[in-house]
């Protein structure tokens, strides 16, 4: 069984300065905030989903890579860069047009060439004859092909990205256009030093036996396959199954980047938080990634063995994940304990149930019976003076569960309607463990309103 595809990714490297965040503003077609204020999590954004010509991919905004120095916070960047190059499928080498080629862009190009991956050399800042003038120099580099451009004015931009579409493969479908593989796929994610690699030693144990191991489409990673009692489950490789030398640990900015990697090729998310510890903003950030995702995801409290006091140490968590995760608060919550193996093997009933769940398609007669009590006991608030009305309701995706209702104003659709119509739908329906998008749409309308999807995306996060 061959792992499904996920979205190549595409990291932009370069020395500080030379225009890598414009680039990648310039890419997404938008201003794409470094820090972005999301309903229940605040994620330090630097990475993007994107698409050019029908093909989708990751976007990943690195810091600026100075080769030779000694400063600690340009250790740091170098650090964060090389583990973005290992991650990329392709690589931006973006250069500055107005500087021309330095030494340092020449030992950059070194390093981007022994990673083996496809590069893109781009030239930024070119937005005269003075910067074109230069470009012949860049040769040097031993490349055959350069573009010019000017990521802040648009010159030469088309080019580049025809050459990167070139490079890209074709992408896969979006989660819900088709039904989920008949082994779910489980990716073990968290941060860095929780107990991944314990946790998954814990269970490929000796009830369970290794059936084979399957290639992922993604660059050194293996999906395997295992048994529990009659019912497969497939691994998706994750950070913690496979060492990645000593430049990728202890490095957490982009344990991110890699949770969005493995999960493109889940169902479910198994986010793993340490109990000693407790609730980190890195955890909030990762359970919000699996949420985005539309995955299905449980929250596993790793280590219970080191909690002293059982009892109210779970009453101090479900009280900090009422408070901080109320956008997950649909998300089971484990206690185990990698070491002891202490309810590890819970995870599976609770795969399997979420993924039933996940694949739910609610009967539209039955659905809008549902529908039609809940905005009859709850009155809708108005908009600009006027009534919003709903008609009526209609599921168009599973993977997760996707819905859409019809409306007079998709544009006054407050996030909290759509929040409490999520909440009985579940009371009604279960969507157990799974996120479940809903967008209100202007009934007679073929297209949903720009702001009804600004509406649904908050509602989805909150």
């Amino acid at each position: 069984m061959l792992a499904a595809m996920s979205k190549p990714i595409i990291a932009i490297v370069g020395r500080p300065n030379v225009g890598k965040s414009t680039l990648f503003n310039r890419i997404l077609g938008r201003n794409f905030a470094i820090v972005e204020d999301l309903p229940g999590v605040t994620r330090d954004r630097n990475y993007a989903e994107g698409e050019w010509n029908g093909k989708r991919f990751l976007l990943v905004d690195t810091g600026g890579f100075e080769p030779e120095t000694e400063d600690p916070m340009y250790i740091k960047m170098r650090e964060q860069t090389t583990l973005a190059v290992e991650e990329a499928d392709v690589i931006i080498f973006l250069l500055d047009g107005k500087e021309g080629l330095l030494h340092a862009d020449i030992e950059v190009s070194h390093r981007l060439r022994a990673s083996g991956k496809p590069v893109v050399y781009a030239v930024n800042k070119v937005d005269g004859v003075r910067q074109e003038a230069l470009l012949p120099d860049f040769y040097r580099l031993g490349i055959d092909a350069l573009f010019p451009l000017s990521a802040k004015h648009g010159p030469g931009f088309s080019d580049f990205m025809d050459e990167l579409w070139r490079l890209l493969p074709e992408t896969p479908k979006e989660p819900g256009e088709e039904e989920p593989a008949a082994a779910p796929r489980i990716a073990i994610i968290g941060r860095p030093n929780v107990g991944k690699s314990s946790f998954v030693n814990s269970l490929i144990g000796t009830d369970r036996m290794i059936v084979s191991d399957v290639p992922g489409t993604t660059r050194d990673s293996i999906d395997s396959v295992y048994q529990y009692y009659g019912r497969k489950y497939i691994l998706v490789d994750t950070a913690g199954i496979r060492s990645r030398g000593k430049i990728s640990r202890g490095v957490e900015k982009y344990s991110v980047m890699r949770a969005v990697k493995s999960l493109d090729r889940a169902d479910v998310g198994l986010v793993l938080i340490d109990a000693s510890e407790g609730i980190t903003e890195q955890d909030e950030r990762i359970m919000g990634l699996v949420h985005e995702e539309g995955k299905g995801l449980i929250v596993i409290l790793n280590k219970w063995d080191l909690v002293p006091d059982k009892e109210q140490g779970y009453k101090r968590f479900m009280a900090d994940i009422e408070q901080r995760l109320k956008f997950v608060d649909y998300a089971p919550v484990l206690t185990v304990s990698a070491k002891t193996r202490q309810r590890v093997t819970k995870v599976f009933d609770e795969v399997d149930r979420i993924t039933q769940d996940r694949a739910k398609r609610v009967p539209t007669a039955e659905l809008n019976r549902v529908f039609e009590q809940l905005i009859s006991g709850h009155e809708p608030p108005l908009y600009r003076g006027k009534r919003v009305k709903y008609y009526y309701a209609t599921q168009v995706g599973v993977n997760p569960p996707t819905f859409i209702v019809f409306v007079n104003y998709a544009q006054g659709v407050h996030f909290s309607y759509i929040r409490y119509i999520e909440n009985n739908l579940r009371r009604a329906f279960g969507f157990y463990g799974t996120p479940v998008r809903i967008f209100p749409r202007a009934r007679g309308r073929k297209e949903l309103a720009d702001s009804g999807k600004k509406t649904a995306r908050i509602k989805s996060r909150s």
